[in-house]
């Protein structure tokens, strides 16, 4: 019984050590933006991007902006969502659909671009006409985590 004491203290002061360190963070918080506006572009590719997922990312991210309010010391600023090499409907199914994003961050007050970020995105759409909204709402997304956007609420 004494073996097992001994043995016992030495475990709980190491996991009590590791539980300690493990609340340290190395990174600090990303900085905080106020996000006004939006604006969607694709870049030119062949096949030409559609239309209807240039707007429906649009739609998505303009309605997450209206749906958050944000502190007024936070820098504002407007962002362009670029969407460069999506590729539909590949794989042997046909129902794999891929994109890359770039998004730039720029001051409201002269225009510098002051954040950037970049992302791949892939969806898996068995009917290929719902293919684009699916990618449109997968980038959307991603584009709410990173500038910490409400998501919007559902139309009665």
């Amino acid at each position: 019984m004494l073996l097992l004491r001994t043995r016992a203290v030495p475990a709980l002061v190491g996991c009590l050590a590791l539980a300690a360190c493990s609340s340290w963070s190395v990174d600090p918080p990303p900085p905080a933006y106020a996000v006004r506006s939006a604006t969607v572009i694709a870049d030119q590719a062949l096949p030409p991007v559609s239309p209807a997922l240039v707007a429906a990312v649009n739609d998505r991210v303009n309605a997450a902006i209206a749906a958050t309010s944000f502190s007024p010391q936070l820098p504002q600023v407007a962002i362009t969502v670029r969407l460069s090499d999506v590729r539909k409907a590949r794989g042997f199914n046909r129902d794999r659909s891929s994109a890359k994003i770039n998004i730039d961050a720029a001051a409201a007050d002269g225009g510098s671009v002051v954040a950037m970020a970049s992302f791949e995105i892939r969806t898996v759409a068995p009917d290929p006409a719902t293919a684009d909204e699916l990618m449109a709402e997968d980038i959307a997304a991603r584009v709410r985590s990173i500038f910490s956007l409400n998501t919007p609420r559902l139309a009665n």
